[in-house]
């Protein structure tokens, strides 16, 4: 396959929802952007020298795990025992190979061990204590719990613990879905996708949502698109919202910009999906569309010039 450097592509996001902009200080959404711009240009640095689409997501979605700004990895939200449950997955559309992991516990980068899922074993999602040891087996950075205590997560928590109330995160004001993602399309024409979380404040039942379910929250095929989801992750799941933009191209020919919009704003309300989804297509065009009042999100073409947004 011919190199094509000047097509080059990739998207983030940092989770959607209401985000106040009263909430908003100049400060905060500094920062907000400062980690949206560090990890593509994470993702970029890969792309740039010819590296795979996989790798650039990877290390963007890495870059976000290890900010507590966004409920990934380090940010990660308390569940209902105080703890924190960690999903992530990630797909190769050249050749629909996926690596998932749900409710891993003191990883410091799920993405990577859903990269190890699919690299070194023969399945596609491990969870829990399997998922754990197979982190061990892997030598995969771990680290203690006071590494993912964040006092503002801790106090969202503490607001509804004892409770049968789950939060999305933030404050009541603030219905925002923290997840990561990355979406990439590389020189060699492949793309790929890549979605990591720490799901709901106060989840019981070791509740597991979109963001590591191939298909619902991540999907990637190189003959028409990559897709990351962030949103309300049961009404995902029913909508296999990311394979359908998939099939919205696939089977009926529509562009990329066409079917994101259906999935987004036709098909997700109805099913109460709040949220979002940052996708790019085989020829580098990227999208990144939500039926909220915003979404932290971000993207990179071959010029290397950043863009970030919050709102609209």
């Amino acid at each position: 396959m011919n190199m094509d450097p000047s097509r080059i592509a990739l998207a983030v996001h940092g989770g959607a929802g209401t985000i106040e902009r009263a909430q908003m200080t100049p400060t905060r959404e500094k920062a907000y952007r400062d980690a949206l711009e560090l990890a593509l240009r994470h993702g970029h640095a890969v792309l740039e020298k010819g590296g795979a689409a996989l790798d650039a997501v990877e290390a963007a979605v890495r870059a976000l795990e290890d900010t507590p700004l966004f409920n990934a990895g380090r940010g990660s939200v308390f569940n209902a025992d105080g703890q924190h449950e960690m999903d992530a997955s990630l797909m190769s559309g050249a050749d629909l190979r996926a690596g998932a992991v749900a409710g891993v516990q003191n990883v410091k980068n799920p993405i990577t061990l859903a990269r190890r899922v699919m690299d070194h074993s023969n399945h596609v999602l491990i969870s829990g204590l399997g998922a754990f040891e197979f982190a061990h087996r892997q030598k995969v950075e771990l680290e203690d719990d006071q590494y993912f205590f964040d006092d503002f997560r801790y106090q969202q928590w503490k607001e509804v613990a004892g409770s049968d109330k789950v939060q999305l995160d933030h404050s009541d004001k603030e219905k925002k879905f923290g997840t990561v993602g990355a979406v990439a399309l590389d020189a060699s024409g492949h793309l790929a996708a890549a979605t990591s979380t720490g799901g709901m404040t106060n989840k019981k039942w070791q509740r597991v949502g979109d963001s590591p379910i191939i298909g619902a929250g991540t999907y990637a095929n190189d003959g028409t698109c990559a897709v990351s989801c962030t949103g309300h992750g049961e009404s995902f799941i029913r909508a296999v919202a990311a394979h359908d933009v998939h099939a919205l191209m696939a089977y009926k020919g529509l562009s990329l910009e066409e079917a994101v919009r259906v999935v987004v704003h036709e098909k997700l309300p109805p099913l109460d999906g709040d949220g979002g989804l940052i996708a790019v297509d085989r020829n580098g065009n990227i999208v990144l569309d939500f039926n909220c009042p915003g979404m932290y999100r971000g993207h990179v073409g071959a010029d290397g010039i950043v863009h970030t947004a919050i709102f609209r």
